[in-house]
């Protein structure tokens, strides 16, 4: 099968790992072990929730303004271009987070779809929307990110799910890829092995 698209996950894998979400949820008020925040914050009442909204936002710019590109992150998506695969990210963060690194980092990103944009990850909603952005099939399409969440949407939408292998929770989420690698590099042997067959 031709991989024809690359969606990629944003904090953690485009960018190097930033977010200490247990202290964000402390924060917020919740448990430390309270889960995901987002699905979290739709529990609260509406004051409960723009004061989480607030403390989020700023724990967000923060990571903009100090983020840092995952090694070989660039260069990988130089290369994707240059073989006219489109690119694509995928987030739970807001859209204009993943603008803002593309401005800051001198990276070109082909379609970007935020939280504000649908159903949030593990839902298949992005990876669907952005395969029809791109006129492609899931089946061609690979989707990169360093948590469970980004590989359950993967696999929600029937498209390749792979694990960028980056941190020490990794192996939790190993058996739900399709394909672990360590440095975002290797997803161009991938792509260069799918595309040769």
């Amino acid at each position: 099968m031709t991989i024809r698209v690359v969606i990629f996950d944003l904090d953690g894998t485009i960018t190097q790992p930033y977010f200490d979400f247990d202290a964000i949820r402390e924060e917020i008020g919740l448990a430390r072990d309270a889960g995901p925040v987002l699905e979290s914050m739709e529990k609260m009442t509406a004051q409960e929730r723009q004061e989480a909204e607030r403390i989020l936002h700023y724990h967000e710019n923060k990571a903009v303004a100090e983020s840092q590109l995952n090694a070989g992150a660039e260069q990988t998506l130089s290369a994707l271009r240059a073989a006219g695969i489109h690119i694509g990210v995928l987030t739970r963060n807001t859209r204009d987070n993943a603008l803002t690194i593309a401005r800051k980092h001198n990276l070109r990103f082909d379609a970007v779809i935020g939280r504000e944009d649908g159903p949030v990850k593990p839902d298949a909603f992005g990876v669907v929307q952005l395969c029809r952005q791109f006129g492609a099939e899931p089946e061609e399409t690979l989707v990169v990110g360093d948590y469970l969440f980004d590989l359950l949407c993967a696999k929600a939408a029937g498209a390749v799910a792979v694990l960028l292998a980056n941190h020490n929770r990794a192996g939790e989420f190993a058996e739900h890829a399709d394909f672990c690698v360590e440095n975002i590099s290797e997803i161009l042997e991938i792509v260069a092995n799918s595309n040769s067959t």
